[in-house]
């Protein structure tokens, strides 16, 4: 594995398997990582999975593929999650490191860098030739959305081929959206949030704006909010009650959410909470995966000592 910033939010941040594996054997990493003068940024990298029998597995030829630009000073909002689409391409999210620089110039509405931003790649690392800005000599060409505040849970639905994302808001305000390309998704001029410790809005609501893409569920201020971390849609055999629903963990509330959604698109889906799971554990929920061969829900807990637990049907 790489050698990682591990201060703050930084270390290491989500894993991919290449949807051709083991025909391809690679494995894709996304970590923060520091440059010489000590500002870290968001990294991905990739190497080839080695299961020969007689070692240990090994990740070999492991290289950083993209680095999200440009490097800040910041231990804070490195994103990172890392998902394949249904064409092949790899999904990025980067976190906006914190730029409390709220306003039309913030990093997040910036599109000449990388902060704040879904990034769609190639396999191998390069900007999608199919990406909405390729043509823009003002912006980069890795991005597919921006306008993004720390987005920690991504997938994709299997019904529509649609990517959704889960984002911390700044004091609640943490939103699910569907993305499209090419879409601002508001952060800082449009948000459902507070800044901290006061109920004064950060920005209007993304429906008081006609310019932004608006989220399909979102905890307001006062709430008590929901900072995601993880998130599948459910396509198993085990529960069939649950397929097509999305499961998403929370950290600060310490539980595993369960919404089922209707409709499609970033307009017309409608996404209902339902009873929440674990939420008698005080377990802060970072990760969540369905066996593909059983359909059991794995949850990987943010502890110390953090256990990886198993959900099954009673």
């Amino acid at each position: 594995a790489p050698d990682v910033f591990s201060r703050g939010q930084g270390g290491l941040l989500d894993i991919a398997i290449h949807p051709a594996y083991p025909t391809d054997q690679r494995v894709y990493l996304t970590y923060a990582a520091a440059d010489g003068s000590g500002a870290a940024a968001t990294h991905v990298g990739s190497g080839r999975l080695r299961l020969d029998g007689s070692d240990a597995p090994a990740l070999d030829g492991f290289e950083p593929i993209c680095v999200a630009e440009p490097f800040r000073d910041s231990e804070l909002h490195f994103g990172s999650r890392a998902t394949f689409g249904p064409d092949g391409a790899l999904f990025v999210t980067v976190g906006d490191r914190r730029d409390t620089a709220f306003g039309p110039d913030h990093v997040s509405q910036d599109r000449s860098n990388e902060l704040g931003a879904t990034l769609r790649l190639t396999a191998d690392g390069d900007p999608h030739p199919d990406n909405p800005f390729v043509d823009d000599s003002d912006a980069r060409d890795t991005i597919y959305s921006y306008g993004h505040r720390n987005p920690q849970a991504m997938a994709v639905r299997s019904e529509t081929g649609r990517l959704w994302q889960c984002e911390h808001g700044e004091h609640d305000g943490d939103e699910i959206n569907v993305i499209e390309r090419g879409g601002n998704y508001g952060w800082p001029v449009a948000s459902e949030a507070c800044h901290y410790g006061t109920d004064e809005r950060v920005a209007p609501s993304h429906r008081e704006r006609g310019d932004v893409v608006a989220p399909v569920h979102y905890w307001p201020c006062g709430s008590g909010g929901f900072p995601p971390s993880g998130a599948v849609f459910y396509d198993g055999d085990a529960f069939p009650e649950w397929r097509g629903d999305l499961f998403a963990g929370t950290l600060a509330a310490q539980y595993l959410g369960r919404f089922t959604v209707e409709g499609a698109g970033a307009t017309e889906a409608t996404v209902t909470e339902r009873e929440p799971l674990l939420a008698d554990r005080d377990w802060r929920v970072r990760a969540i995966a369905v066996a593909p061969t059983t359909g059991h829900l794995y949850v990987a807990v943010d502890a110390a000592d953090a256990p990886v637990v198993r959900i099954v049907p009673t």
